[in-house]
C-alpha cells in the first residue's frame, strides 16, 4: 500500500483495539488490545516497507511495534540499530517477535548473541539466551554446551523471571537435542526445581525441564518407531 502514513495505520489499529483482548494481554505484561490474527492480516495488506516499519516502531506503541516487526526488512538494520531496538522492546511479545522474526534473520545475529548473552540488563540477556537456544537447536557446532550448563546451574535459580524462562528453555533444548548432555540437564532441572510447580493444562507440556525433556524425547522415539 504505497503512500500509507503512520497516522493512517495507527487509526486502523485503534479501530482493532478490543478491551477484553487488552485485559488478557496486560496480564501477561503486554500493552495492546489488538487480535494478532487481524494484525497479521493488516501486515500482509500493507506489505514490506522499511520506512513505514521504522516510523511505526518510533511511536512506542505496542501494536504498532508488532506491526513494524511484521513489515520491516530485517537485513536492512545495522547492528547498532538492532541493539537499540532490543533495548527499547520491553514487553514480552514485542521482544519475542523482535528476536525471532527480525534479529534471527539479520547478518548480525551471532555478534549480537555474544554481546547480549552477558549483558547486565536481564531483559537484554534473555534475548542473548534465546539466540543461544536457537543455535543449540539448529547450529550447535562451536557451542560449549557443558559451559552453558555450568552457567545455568549456577545462575538460573535466582535469575529474574524472563531471563530464568530463557535459561530454562536452553536447558530443556540441550537435554532434548543432545543425548550426551541429557542426564546432566535433567539432574540440573531436578535439583533447581525451576518451574516445577508451574500450572500446566492437562494437554500441554510442562515447562519444568525434566518433564519437558522426557516428553519430547518420548515423542521423538514414538516418531522414530513410526508411532
Amino acid at each position: 500500500m504505497t503512500g500509507t502514513t503512520v497516522a493512517q495505520v495507527r487509526a486502523e489499529l485503534a479501530l482493532m483495539e478490543d478491551p477484553r483482548t487488552r485485559e488478557v494481554n496486560e496480564r501477561h505484561g503486554d500493552d495492546h488490545g489488538v487480535n494478532l490474527g487481524r494484525l497479521r492480516a493488516l501486515a500482509k495488506r500493507l506489505g514490506p516497507s522499511q520506512d513505514l516499519a521504522c516510523a511505526l516502531w518510533r511511536t512506542g506503541d505496542g501494536a504498532a511495534r508488532l506491526l513494524a516487526i511484521l513489515t520491516c526488512r530485517p537485513k536492512q538494520f545495522t547492528r547498532e540499530g538492532l541493539d537499540t531496538m532490543l533495548r527499547e522492546a520491553r514487553t514480552p511479545k514485542v521482544q519475542d517477535w523482535f528476536v525471532n522474526q527480525v534479529v534471527k534473520k539479520s547478518p548480525h545475529a551471532e555478534e549480537l548473541r555474544l554481546a547480549w548473552f552477558t549483558d547486565p540488563d536481564p531483559l537484554v540477556a534473555s534475548a542473548g539466551w534465546a539466540l543461544t537456544t536457537d543455535r543449540v537447536v539448529r547450529k550447535p557446532d562451536g557451542l560449549d554446551l557443558s559451559g552453558l550448563l555450568d552457567v545455568i546451574e549456577a545462575e538460573m535459580k535466582d535469575a529474574p523471571d524472563r531471563l530464568q524462562w530463557a535459561m530454562n528453555h536452553c536447558l530443556a533444548e540441550i537435554g532434548i537435542r543432545h543425548a550426551e548432555h541429557r542426564a546432566r540437564a535433567i539432574d540440573i532441572g531436578e535439583r533447581l526445581e525451576v518451574l516445577k510447580d508451574y500450572p500446566t493444562p492437562a494437554n500441554c507440556t510442562s515447562p519444568f525441564a525434566p518433564a519437558w525433556i522426557a516428553e519430547m524425547v518420548r515423542r521423538q522415539g514414538a516418531a522414530d518407531d513410526g508411532g
